[in-house]
């Protein structure tokens, strides 16, 4: 810059030049297993862009995408009503985040959520799920004066210290205690609930009314009885619908499928940002709120330097709209029915699918021992190498031979959970039941390609020990 011109920063030409270094540079600079990981199970892929539920690749092929960024995507990507509202909110030039002041748009986004909601009343705005999780477990300690949160055997309620606390996979906490004093109950487990309940130091129960591990859902009448347990006990009950909120199981929130349910903290996030802003969103009653802001002193007792920001707020009010606008709710049902439907009717031609479950399109799909000899011996191969690859042989060729993105629910589950976005119908159910088939037939001839990425599986995993 001899001329002291400010030089400009061009994006377009940025990616044009180095764009095609991206897992080398992620090796490099970033989470070195990540691309490792894709190029073994063959998920290097190169996008080049994503409208709605599909990607493109630069020759041109579609991927219809049943992953949605882990539920991040419930719109698609690149919805225009979110896309404009973003263009719009840039164009304002707000005095955003002064810190000092009181901006329309998180008032104006709490009340479309709180609209949805009854009988909650105050909400907090943070910038994730575990953040949403961790406004929580801090409220539900303050508001009862009580230490103890309890929670759910494979529970997934976020990774940072306090989220991690309450997450019932001891993978995810291995090397990383000491944690808060928290205690596991399984899913349904009503005795086991009440004997903690019991000693008089639980603050609050968090709970996915449908585990995104393993695609479970709540037993009927569970998260009734475990609210009126709580409210006896004075403990509160915290429903984490990070993932399954917004639309996703059919319902607004998926503890709406269970009459009565009011939980007096919730925690939404993913689709909430409309797949641009990260936002987290902890909703609650008034009380718990004033006893948390109970003073001036203790106005910013709790707070996130980015959360209320104006993009974030902007996206989710368009969110908001589009779900009324559009019935997204109704088209999750309606399409998630259909998907359940038609993959429960495979039950029976295949011997190595066990089970179909959950609610709109939020859906397990669940592998298990085959009856035939043949079959049997190749499936134990797998156990013995590594549970979970059955599944993932499933994954690839959905991916490699038929473009359709999807993935295991859990590290050693042969569990697939479908959640692609909200917006998908009858077109993409058509799609992924005709490839699922494809990749099942191939299954169970005994021969093709699946099995011969299944012994590279098993060499990768036995290489990994």
């Amino acid at each position: 810059m001899t001329d002291g011109a400010p030089k400009e920063f061009d994006l377009a030409k940025l990616l044009a030049e180095r764009g095609a270094e991206r897992y080398e540079l992620h090796s490099r600079h970033l989470n070195h297993q990540l691309p490792r990981m894709l190029r073994t199970i063959g998920f290097d892929k190169v996008y080049e862009r994503a409208e709605g539920a599909y990607f493109w690749d630069a020759e041109g092929n579609d991927y219809l995408d049943m992953l949605a960024g882990f539920g991040v995507m419930g719109l698609g990507r690149h919805h225009p009503v979110v896309r404009k509202a973003l263009h719009d909110v840039l164009d304002a030039s707000l005095a955003d985040l002064t810190r000092f002041d009181c901006q329309p748009l998180p008032g104006l986004l709490a009340e479309k959520l709180l609209a949805h909601s009854p009988h909650l009343d105050r909400v907090f705005f943070g910038n994730s799920g575990t953040e949403a999780v961790e406004t929580a477990l801090k409220f539900a300690r303050y508001a009862t004066g009580r230490p103890r949160i309890l929670y759910c055997a494979h529970a997934f309620h976020g990774l940072t210290t306090g989220s991690l606390s309450v997450n019932g996979e001891a993978a995810f906490r291995d090397g990383f205690a000491p944690l808060l004093p928290d205690t596991a109950i399984a899913l349904g487990d009503l005795d086991a609930l009440e004997r903690e309940l019991k000693r008089g130091d639980v603050a609050g129960f968090v709970v996915e009314p449908i585990q995104g591990k393993g695609v479970h859902e709540s037993p009927p009448g569970f998260l009734r009885a475990a609210q009126e347990l709580l409210r006896r006990h004075k403990a509160l009950l915290i429903a984490d619908e990070v993932q399954t909120g917004l639309g996703r199981t059919g319902d607004f929130y998926a503890y709406q499928h269970e009459e009565g349910v009011e939980p007096d903290l919730l925690c939404v996030a993913k689709a909430l940002s409309g797949g641009y802003v990260p936002v987290g969103a902890t909703l609650g009653k008034d009380w718990i709120f004033k006893r948390v802001y109970s003073s001036m002193d203790r106005v910013l007792v709790h707070s996130a330097s980015f959360g209320s920001n104006a993009q974030a707020m902007a996206a989710g009010l368009a969110v908001l709209s589009v779900m009324e606008d559009q019935e997204i709710v109704a088209n999750a049902r309606r399409s998630g029915d259909l998907l359940r439907e038609r993959l429960t009717a495979l039950i029976g031609r295949y011997e190595l699918l066990h089970d179909v479950r959950g609610r709109g399109l939020m859906i397990g799909i669940e592998f298990g021992r085959p009856s035939s000899l043949k079959l049997r011996s190749r499936w134990t191969m797998l156990q013995a190498a590594r549970k979970g690859l059955f599944a993932q042989m499933v994954v690839v060729p959905l991916l490699q031979k038929h473009r359709i993105l999807t993935q295991v629910s859990g590290d050693h589950l042969e569990v697939i959970k479908l959640i692609p976005p909200l917006i998908v119908g009858e077109r993409e159910v058509e799609r992924f039941v005709g490839a699922f088939t494809a990749v099942m037939d191939d299954a169970h001839s005994g021969g093709g390609l699946m099995w011969d990425f299944g012994k590279t599986l098993v060499k990768q995993a036995v290489a990994n020990r």
